[in-house]
């Protein structure tokens, strides 16, 4: 796999060397996926022992439900943050919203990638966790979209469909973004955050 993060995805969470493990699964399933990946080459490459490394995670797919769940984590707090740092008015705050989504595609584009292509391993309570983890990342889209169409500022006669469009977009940049590519991280987050606002058919997209 080509795509690389350019930041960890964890830092130091206090807990000895899980950020360590949790790092060196993330390349384990960007590098060989969920099934090619080993336990042994998690522990591997986060320079600890097979038998410590179950200390911490029980199963493979736990391991790679913790990952995905630091990635979201993540994602939302930036969303967040640059949401409420937007003001009230919709059309800036899905801009500031896009910007940031794309800048953490950037950072964790592994991440990004691993969560899209091996999500569909995990199963019962480890997927249902996800699962609402990424109704909140959808939720911050669908919000602002719905806030932009009861004002005004957007016009689009399709506003879920559109907040989900937005959504798939953006998490589809993680498959094509390469860091040598002709536009740097923040002129393609203003390139995404200018596609959004056309959909949403709103006059600040001109």
């Amino acid at each position: 796999m080509n795509a690389r993060s350019t930041v960890s995805l964890v830092g130091d969470t206090g807990r000895g060397n899980e950020a360590a493990i949790l790092n060196a699964a993330l390349e384990a399933f960007g590098a060989k996926g969920f099934h090619g990946a080993s336990m042994r080459d998690v522990a591997r490459g986060a320079g600890t022992s097979l038998s410590n490394l179950y200390n911490y995670f029980p199963s493979k797919s736990r391991l790679l439900a913790e990952v995905l769940r630091h990635a979201n984590d993540e994602l939302v707090t930036r969303l967040h943050v640059a949401v409420d740092e937007a003001g009230d008015d919709a059309a800036p705050r899905m801009r500031e919203a896009v910007r940031a989504y794309v800048r953490f595609v950037v950072d964790h584009q592994l991440a990004m990638v691993v969560s899209t292509n091996e999500v569909r391993y995990l199963a019962g309570e480890d997927r249902e966790r996800l699962v609402v983890d990424r109704d909140a990342t959808q939720a911050v889209f669908e919000d602002i979209v719905a806030q932009g169409a009861a004002s005004g500022e957007f016009r689009t006669p399709h506003p879920a469909d559109a907040a989900r469009t937005v959504l798939s977009a953006l998490a589809g940049v993680a498959q094509w973004y390469r860091p040598d590519g002709r536009l740097s991280r923040g002129q393609l987050a203003e390139q995404q955050a200018r596609y959004a606002l056309a959909l949403l058919e709103s006059p600040l997209a001109r």
